[in-house]
């Protein structure tokens, strides 16, 4: 189950359901702690006014986060990977593993070389433009931290949706990208 294409119905035993959830709430509150933060800068540039051009930006950088962080980011990639981890360390039980789901879900360790090098590019990549952004002004940073909040969220619903799914009989089709002498 390294790359090629799956389908999988994962066993739902109330251990292995219990294990899912951990590690999908995990990442859910991940998600929703940085869209708390970032909300109310976010807000902010509209209560205080901006000008037609700051508005443009707004309304046109949002909706490129939605398609290109909510929808191709998350819905496309993350989301249906962190769902297959959620399962594969629901049914492949390790101590650590399961105490650490909400990571193992983000693919920060025990994944294939591949992942774990994006995982973890991903994590450093965000974290510097985190740095960055707060280093502007309003209205810019409420622009970008506008975006970025709707792609959060865009995820979060995804992430959750998916999850369902899965619960409710839909089967697994992506690779969990776990090391290829891990268990299948």
């Amino acid at each position: 189950m390294t790359s090629a294409a799956v389908r999988v119905f994962p066993q739902l035993t109330p251990a292995s359901v219990a294990i899912a959830v951990w590690g999908t709430l995990g990442v859910t509150a991940v998600l929703v702690s940085a869209i708390v933060r970032l909300a109310p800068i976010a807000v902010e540039p509209l209560l205080t006014g901006m000008t037609p051009l700051q508005w443009a930006l707004y309304v046109g950088w949002s909706l490129f986060n939605a398609y290109a962080e909510g929808y191709k980011g998350f819905q496309r990639a993350f989301v249906p990977r962190a769902v297959a981890r959620a399962f594969y360390v629901a049914q492949h039980r390790r101590p650590l593993h399961v105490m650490l789901a909400p990571l193992f879900c983000m693919g920060l360790f025990f994944a294939t070389r591949k992942r774990l090098i994006l995982s973890w590019g991903i994590v450093l990549g965000v974290t510097t433009l985190v740095a960055l952004v707060r280093g502007l002004d309003q209205p810019w940073r409420g622009i970008v931290d506008g975006g970025v909040v709707i792609g959060l969220a865009y995820g979060t619903g995804a992430l959750l949706v998916a999850f369902v799914t899965v619960l409710r009989g839909a089967p697994i089709t992506v690779s969990p990208q776990v090391p290829a002498d891990a268990p299948q």
